[in-house]
């Protein structure tokens, strides 16, 4: 009958604290502590105004908003995507929560 039992629940969260499962985060490895998994980069979908989709900028997480500008000003110019840009220099652009919102993100 044990095969009817449902499969035990696996914790792929990063840093969620105690599993279930013994041994797993409290020590039970000679590890001494708990081990945190560490973010190595971020997918970050910016759309260009007038531009017909996002461009997706792998950035680290420690990277400033003018960064991830230029970072995505390169994409969009690389990849030749319309409307062509009047500059590649990131001080001439905004970064905006949305369309929608007037708000910017400080560089």
């Amino acid at each position: 009958m044990d095969s009817l039992a449902p499969p035990k629940r696996q914790n792929y969260g990063v840093g969620r604290g105690a599993s279930s499962e013994p041994g797993l985060n409290n020590g039970g490895g000679g590890g001494g502590g708990e081990e945190r998994r560490r973010l190595t980069k971020v997918l970050f979908n910016v759309t260009i105004q007038n531009s017909l989709g996002p461009v997706q900028v792998m950035m680290l997480p420690e990277n400033t908003v003018a960064e991830l500008m230029k970072a995505a000003i390169d994409v969009h110019v690389k990849e030749k995507r319309r409307p062509l840009m009047g500059s590649s220099d990131p001080v001439c652009y905004e970064l905006h929560y949305s369309q929608f919102s007037l708000q910017k993100k400080r560089r």
